[in-house]
């Protein structure tokens, strides 16, 4: 019967707190770098705070799947470390007891944590993610805040370039402006250039109040002339000049229903449907467009049937259709040629354009087979990732014999990389049809596994796998094999031997 001994609240108690730990650290981490990639489209956009906080909250929720294992790892490593370099792992051992018993109580935790990682890959993280990437197209059609730099042009508002010298600071006014306006095209550019511009924002934020003094405005007028060699222009000359522009500052969050169709915002049971559908459809497609483009022909001849079967109303001789296509292009005349060529170009160019259409059809539904099967696969990927790295880093923990942050954290991080290089790789080989979308999800997996299971097995029979001294001593060994004095001692007990047996 099971029951909780001190010794499996000590080994909780020593994992749990570092498990929080690693893992808000892991989770900021990531956040930040996930963060720092998008940084142009939240800097510089005016968003409120509140909007924002919801986005990181989201963000942290994403990216769970990868700082989860991360932290169990290294939570591991350094449990089992301390444990190894304080002695108490070599106590409890010497006391008779083994390492999975030592292990218990975090291998009912993580077992716990395993089933609860999968429930919230199926749950949370779909709702998290098409949240998140809803609030982050939002912020890509969010216009940025008007901060005109100096010394360059300014795109920032659609149709125009500002150019300004100067500035001050004090009454925000700015001086030497040249305004381009391609509002109605290139050719039909409007120049302004003013002394002082200052820019306003109407109160609710639709418009953009631009008050120009002391300026001039060009302007052609070529819809007006019929002669393209001279075309006239317009010339204003101005003291007080406002121009009205439309200009959106507002923050608008755009509707979730743009994700509904979206592996990332997908459970299993939507996927699963979503996978079954999709698939007989494109196996439908493939067999329609491949018996479409076989019944088509290049040459399209009728059959004429001869006088005989039109007097005497016989059948029609359907062999007679199957004739030779050269030997009835031979057989025409040069006209006749000419027609058949052309339409024959003209079936080959449309029988390609059909093709292409039904490859662009056909690889859009492959492509959406792929991302939702990958999808399917990596709600289970991410709770066995977290068994696996458990036990990789205690057991590995136990034999390094190292705690604190330092080895530990070199040693998660590089097991960590390993494995996102390899998962990166397996699910680009599935995407781009190399492989099953099985085998190209669950390589990772598949190679970490028996790592895991052979550092499992030498920690449980204390194996001197980090022992340098054993490496030293193997290496020394090998190098007096390989050694001439080695040989010439062989050489000489052998013709010992051999002399004595002869003697006899």
């Amino acid at each position: 019967m099971f029951s909780i001994k001190k010794i499996d609240i000590y080994l909780f108690k020593s994992f749990i707190g570092l498990f929080f730990a690693t893992f808000f650290i892991c989770l900021f981490i990531i956040v930040m770098q996930m963060i720092w990639l998008n940084v142009d489209e939240l800097v510089g956009k005016g968003i409120p705070l509140p909007i924002l906080g919801k986005f990181f909250f989201y963000a942290c929720l994403s990216s769970t799947p990868l700082a989860l294992p991360l932290a169990i790892l290294l939570a591991a490593l350094m449990t089992f470390g301390n444990l190894g370099e304080r002695l108490e792992l070599l106590s409890m051992k010497t006391s008779g007891i083994s390492l999975f018993r030592i292990m218990r109580s975090l291998i009912i935790f993580i077992s716990a944590l395993v089933i609860g990682a999968f429930f919230f890959s199926n749950d949370v993280i779909p709702v998290a993610q098409k949240r998140m990437w809803t609030l982050l197209f939002s912020f890509r059609n969010k216009s940025p805040e008007l901060d005109i730099p100096i010394g360059e042009f300014y795109s920032g508002i659609r149709g125009m370039n500002i150019y300004v010298r100067s500035k001050d600071y004090k009454t925000k006014d700015l001086h030497d402006v040249m305004i381009y306006d391609y509002t109605e095209g290139f050719d039909n550019a409007k120049v302004t250039t003013a002394d002082i511009m200052r820019v306003e924002v109407t109160e609710d934020k639709q418009n953009l109040v631009i008050i120009l003094k002391n300026g001039e405005h060009f302007e052609n007028l070529r819809g007006m002339s019929q002669n393209k060699n001279n075309i006239p222009y317009r010339r204003e000359t101005f003291a007080y000049k406002e121009l009205l522009i439309d200009f959106d500052s507002n923050f608008k969050e755009l509707s979730e229903s743009i994700l509904e169709n979206q592996h990332v915002s997908k459970n299993i049971q939507r996927l699963t449907k979503d996978i079954d559908s999709v698939n007989v459809v494109r196996d439908s497609l493939k067999v329609s467009y491949g018996n479409d483009i076989l019944k088509r022909r290049v040459f399209q001849q009728v059959y004429e049937p001869t006088y005989e079967e039109k007097q005497k109303k016989l059948p029609i001789n359907v062999s007679a259709v199957k004739r030779n296509t050269d030997s009835l292009f031979l057989t025409s005349t040069q006209s006749e040629m000419k027609k058949i060529a052309q339409s024959a170009v003209v079936n080959m160019q449309n029988i390609y354009s059909d093709v292409q259409y039904n490859t662009v059809v056909i690889n859009d539904a492959d492509n959406f087979f792929m991302r939702h099967n990958i999808e399917w696969h990596r709600k289970f990927t991410l709770s066995f990732a977290c068994l696996i790295f458990f036990f990789i880093g205690a057991p590995l923990g136990a034999i390094i014999g190292k705690g604190g942050l330092g080895m530990p954290a070199v040693v998660s991080v590089l097991l960590f990389v390993v494995y996102y290089i390899i998962d990166t790789m397996g699910r680009k080989f599935a995407t781009e049809g190399f492989w099953e979308v099985w085998q190209g999800v669950w390589l990772s997996s598949a190679i970490l596994l028996p790592i895991g299971v052979f550092l499992t097995y030498k920690a449980a029979t204390d194996a001197q796998m980090f022992n340098k001294e054993v490496y030293v001593k193997f290496f020394k060994s090998l190098y007096n094999f390989y050694s001439y004095k080695f040989w010439i001692n062989a050489y000489s007990n052998t013709m010992t031997k051999l002399s004595d047996i002869f003697k006899i």
